[in-house]
């Protein structure tokens, strides 16, 4: 059974940085993964979120190359993301991945497995055929639009910090320590 919510915290909610919903997001998905449970059990749109959030700081820390190089090029999760950018209506941003995606796919199999075995540090002539700053110069705004489409959310739910691990507690059954 699915857990069918997304819960973030009052804290987070109220907060002015949108970005300490998404955060806060990602703490409930963390706790839930510490807890055992993989990640069918969990909200497909809460994992979404969390995985659109990685690609967005994967790439504002070391461009694209970075995360092609941290993801491993994993193809589920390239299509999640590519999923998560529509369904938030980043369309600029879909636009990039896609393009900068079929940059990936016309590089040899050979090429890309030794830029992911490598080092990306240093010289490196495909990590520079890989990166793009467009996306720096992009309109939308990742952070605010995972936010909004999470706080819209028809199964989005706001509780206290007690209620939290209530609800999770109740889900997985056991007690969770909470640190």
């Amino acid at each position: 059974m699915e857990f069918g919510r997304i819960i973030i915290s009052e804290t987070a909610f109220n907060s002015e940085n949108l970005q300490d919903v998404i955060h806060s997001n990602i703490s409930v998905i963390n706790l839930m993964r510490e807890e055992g449970l993989n990640d069918d059990l969990i909200h497909e749109d809460a994992i979404m979120s969390y995985y659109l959030d990685y690609y967005a700081s994967q790439y504002t820390e070391g461009n694209f190359a970075q995360f092609v190089y941290n993801s491993g090029w994993d193809k589920e999760l390239n299509e999640l993301i590519e999923e998560g950018l529509a369904l938030i209506g980043a369309e600029k941003h879909l636009e990039l991945f896609q393009q900068q995606s079929k940059k990936v796919k016309l590089m040899s199999s050979v090429k890309l497995n030794k830029f992911l075995k490598g080092k990306l540090e240093g010289v490196n002539p495909i990590r520079d055929l890989l990166n793009n700053d467009t996306f720096f110069e992009i309109e939308e705004n990742l952070i605010t639009l995972n936010a909004t489409f999470l706080k819209t959310h028809p199964d989005f739910e706001v509780l206290s910090i007690d209620d939290m691990f209530a609800t999770l507690e109740e889900f997985v059954g056991h007690e969770i320590k909470r640190d």
